[in-house]
């Protein structure tokens, strides 16, 4: 861990869209002191109830939801773009097969206790405020439902507060 620096969130020059819907992230959270990461490229970056917040959603078949339901922080990190085989593997295989990070050669760190990665770019440790099940009944444009949600495994929304922003120096 001592590649990266603490920022401040206001110090995270970098697009939310990029970041999370180009870039792609890894959800990371730990039970039992076993680690679990999953990609997403959902979520976001903004501010609720006064605090700097990330939106992040899981499908309640990923086995990481596991994990974040059971710990009280989870950490999101972002890479460079030559990552983009590790993220495409970690997202297509479950933790319950396989030990998929240490398949994926990254290297597992803990930011105070919260899992991450070593390879990471920037780590965003997340401290878990509200979370609450995507229902049809809330949909106001029907075809998101209908398009993203054939099977109906709705996402679970967690809002988190934004604790510690690492960046690799």
């Amino acid at each position: 861990m001592s590649n990266f620096i603490e920022i401040k969130t206001e110090e995270l020059n970098i697009s939310p869209f990029e970041l999370i819907g180009h870039d792609w992230m890894l959800i990371t959270a730990e039970k039992d002191g076993k680690a679990n990461t999953m990609t997403a490229s959902w979520g976001g970056l903004g501010v609720m109830w006064g605090k700097n917040v990330a939106y992040t959603v899981v499908r309640p078949q990923r086995y990481t939801k596991e994990f974040i339901e059971n710990s009280e922080t989870f950490s999101l990190s972002f890479f460079d773009p030559g990552f983009k085989k590790q993220l495409s593997y970690l997202g297509s295989i479950s933790g319950r097969e396989e030990d998929k990070i240490k398949k994926s050669g990254l290297t597992l760190m803990h930011v105070d206790s919260t899992p991450s990665f070593e390879e990471a770019s920037v780590v965003i440790v997340c401290k878990k405020l509200y979370a609450q099940d995507f229902k049809p009944e809330f949909f106001i444009e029907k075809e998101h439902e209908e398009k993203w949600y054939p099977n109906k495994d709705y996402h679970k929304l967690y809002i988190s507060e934004v604790i510690k922003i690492l960046k690799k120096v």
